[in-house]
């Protein structure tokens, strides 16, 4: 399956020339809406999947056509998911989460889309396409996290497991052997391993099950954490939650502060890789709705006054009427508005976005985010033909067009006929 990253987003590159598609774009009024979700993270982030292919084949079963990751700093793992997704005829979308800070922000104390740190951002990237052969400044930028979050999960660890063996489990955890879980877990190389807390909660929730009985496991995570546990003993997940919430948030003893980009780094390097930066909307997902994002009308502003022409939301977190308001809301100001699940968590959703409590996504939201989908398709595919997509790489929208719609408009198509396009060249390969 080693084609290499470059080989395997050459096969994309080679659906055809721009004009070519530009052309079969003219020719059509657009395809039917298709199932698509823009955003999942995929193993060996902490995920529901065991694998890419598991990933990849659960979306195939259940008819989703466009799928698209958003790996926190890993990205040639996207050479199995380009692999799996021709195989199984699925169109792949390539993108980024980077978690920002923006000190007036914090100083202010005003919560963005975290609702737990002021300040703190997460930001996205869409259609990144430059990740085989990164720019300098790319790698500079992705170096500086990952050896940043390095330090901070070896820190963490070192701490949880003093805790741990002070109240008699000594797990012999530390950094590398909970690399040493999550590489055996989804058999992936170490090189593609960013640990995150989720990661260290499991580790040490398995090392708990593996030492101390069932009957004696809450008695002595209540002595772990000074505080009584009010989940099941056998409980795996919610036992993981615990951890995380009695022993890793602000405030707690085994917390280490964060190292974050700044914004203005953090969209750098979206656009040294390709991308599109998008905003991932909480909304409702989270009450009170964070002050950044109340009222939208007012979000929508504050986004645009960055330089940001995309939103996303993770439907799973609103209820419709509200993901209704936002969505509408976004797309009648002329932003790129998609769609996604995220599945960072243990629970094995189903692929296609749905609302809080297995509520549907209204089917005009729908049409929106499939419009989102083609967009974000049709950048990355400029973008592998190295001209300008959506955005430029300074960040401005294509100045080809003289409003936001008609930008929007011709991307919907474009990616449209790309996507068609894909899903020819795929079925024929297959056959």
């Amino acid at each position: 399956m080693a084609e290499g990253v470059e080989k395997a987003l050459a096969w994309l590159r080679n659906l055809g020339t721009v004009p070519r598609i530009e052309s079969l774009a003219s020719q059509s009024n657009g395809s039917a809406r298709l199932k698509n979700n823009a955003h999942i993270h995929l193993p060996p982030n902490f995920s529901a999947f065991d694998s890419i292919e598991h990933a990849v084949r659960l979306a195939a079963e259940q008819g989703v056509a466009v799928l698209g990751a958003s790996n926190y700093y890993d990205y040639d793992i996207y050479e199995d998911f380009i692999v799996h997704c021709r195989q199984r005829g699925i169109f792949p979308l390539f993108g980024l989460e980077i978690i920002s800070l923006i000190d007036e922000l914090v100083k202010e104390g005003v919560k963005i889309n975290d609702p737990g740190n002021p300040g703190k951002m997460y930001i996205c990237g869409k259609g990144i396409t430059r990740f085989g052969t990164m720019t300098p400044e790319a790698q500079r930028l992705l170096t500086t996290i990952r050896t940043n979050d390095s330090q901070r999960m070896a820190k963490m660890i070192a701490k949880i497991e003093e805790i741990f063996a002070r109240h008699g489990v000594a797990t012999g955890l530390d950094e590398g052997k909970v690399i040493d879980r999550v590489v055996a877990r989804h058999d992936v190389h170490r090189k593609h391993v960013c640990l995150q807390e989720r990661h260290v909660c499991q580790a040490f929730q398995e090392r708990l099950f593996e030492l101390v009985p069932v009957q004696a496991r809450i008695g002595k995570l209540t002595e772990v954490f000074g505080a009584p546990v009010k989940v099941a003993a056998d409980d795996a997940v919610k036992l993981q939650n615990e951890i995380r919430s009695n022993l890793m948030k602000s405030g707690k003893p085994a917390f280490v502060q964060e190292t974050f980009l700044t914004f203005e780094e953090a969209m750098r390097l979206i656009l040294e890789l390709g991308g599109l930066p998008s905003y991932p909307t909480l909304a409702d997902g989270v009450k009170p709705i964070c002050p950044f994002e109340e009222p939208v009308e007012k979000l929508i502003e504050r986004l645009l006054s960055m330089g940001i022409h995309c939103a996303e939301l993770i439907p799973i977190r609103n209820s419709p009427q509200v993901l209704s308001q936002y969505v509408k809301t976004m797309r009648s100001a002329g932003l790129v508005v998609t769609g996604g699940t995220e599945h960072n968590t243990l629970d094995l959703l189903p692929i296609e976005p749905m609302c809080a409590n297995g509520q549907p996504v209204p089917d005009d939201v729908k049409e929106v985010f499939w419009e989102g989908a083609c967009v974000v398709a049709a950048h990355q595919f400029l973008s592998l033909h190295d001209e300008v997509g959506f955005v430029d790489f300074a960040g401005k929208p294509n100045g080809k067009f003289s409003t936001a719609e008609k930008r929007i408009a011709h991307f919907r198509k474009l990616g449209s006929a790309v996507i068609a396009r894909y899903h020819q060249t795929a079925a024929v390969t297959r056959q």
